[in-house]
């Protein structure tokens, strides 16, 4: 597969909507992910990221102008001991309370599909990473229409082993800016994680269209102490 500059993913693309990135640094020390919204609506627009224990919520900017909080207002980041969560919707709780009772991450989605916003359904995308004993290895998955017919859900799931130093995926829910929005389609794509969480975070948050960005959630764990570090960017502030 061939591996592609994440910036140039972006800058290319004005409206990718929700996505997530697993990897590993380039030193092969740190864990990384990071968690981007986007919006083209005043909802989906009046929003930040605030943290939340481990994790992150997102939340109304301007909570006199929200109106549907449904498919806007969740955990997207969740932490349950060694694993982190990353999800674009409230499927973080289904896969925290399912692996919770020692379900795996993909028999915890079984119980959810893509969103119920048609015409576009917007797929579910959900990472999860495991570090233990000095040991990582990721999975990522993306629930969606039947090619845009809601009478059937697609699940895939893919796992990552022990992935390689400077290399992660990256997932988002559609392929470009259209009506309807057309769902991600294919493997997550393999990208380069640089080293540096302020690095990087300025590469992602600058290469995100600027009228449709609206939050980004960046972070590295460390491999052998779990340590971790995060930054926040929002476009509200």
């Amino acid at each position: 597969m061939e591996m592609l500059a994440i910036e140039k993913e972006l800058k290319e693309n004005s409206y990718p909507g929700r996505g997530i990135v697993i990897g590993r640094s380039a030193d092969g020390s740190k864990a990384v992910t990071a968690y981007f919204i986007m919006g083209r609506s005043e909802n989906s627009r009046n929003r930040v990221f605030v943290e939340d224990g481990q994790g992150i919520r997102t939340q109304a900017f301007d909570p006199a102008k929200l109106t549907d909080p449904s498919l806007i207002i969740y955990a997207p980041v969740r932490v349950l001991g060694n694993k982190t969560i990353v999800t674009n919707g409230d499927q973080t709780d289904t896969i925290y309370e399912g692996m919770d009772k020692q379900m795996t991450f993909e028999q915890s989605l079984r119980s959810r599909e893509f969103e119920p916003d048609g015409p576009n359904y917007t797929p579910r995308i959900s990472g999860i990473m495991h570090i233990e004993n000095g040991k990582y290895n990721y999975a990522m998955s993306i629930l969606k229409s039947n090619n845009g017919d809601p009478s059937g859900c697609n699940r895939y799931t893919f796992a990552y082993e022990n992935p390689a130093a400077g290399e992660g995926h990256f997932i988002h829910t559609y392929q470009h800016d259209a009506n309807p929005l057309p769902s991600f389609e294919g493997e997550p794509k393999l990208v380069q994680i640089p080293d540096g969480i302020d690095a990087f975070t300025e590469l992602l948050w600058s290469s995100l269209n600027e009228d449709n960005k609206v939050s980004l959630f960046v972070r590295y764990i460390d491999i052998e102490t779990g340590e971790y570090e995060t930054r926040i960017v929002n476009k509200n502030q």
